[in-house]
């Protein structure tokens, strides 16, 4: 392997996990890696992502980073990816709580804005 690895910083993709700041549930939109927002905005609209591997990276990111298995946006990526295998409704009030979390952390000013 060429590339040195902190011990605080691991990662199995290309998306470093800050092994000192998992699961804070203080999330800084500022330290939200750039594929991790894109395709937790991409969550938001109104043609959110179709392909399950590329939404559980970002859920995985979200678990790790945010509220653990409590955060709302790992919560809706899984969703997301449960209506995506089954091809069932997916759930109103926590697409609802995983915008309101959104801009609670950052991502937005107002939930409107995400979408």
């Amino acid at each position: 392997m060429s590339q040195q690895q902190r011990p605080n910083d691991v990662s199995i993709d290309d998306i470093p996990v800050d092994v000192s700041n998992t699961q804070s549930g203080e999330v800084d939109p500022a330290e939200v890696p750039e594929a991790i927002r894109s395709i937790t905005r991409g969550l938001a609209s109104e043609q959110p992502p179709t392909n399950p591997l590329v939404v559980l990276k970002a859920a995985r990111w979200w678990y790790i980073h945010g509220k653990g298995g409590t955060d709302p946006a790992f919560q809706w990526a899984i969703e997301w990816v449960r209506h995506l295998a089954t091809d069932t409704p997916s759930d109103v009030d926590q697409f609802d709580a995983f915008l309101e979390y959104l801009v609670t952390v950052g991502f937005a000013d107002e939930k409107a804005a995400l979408r």
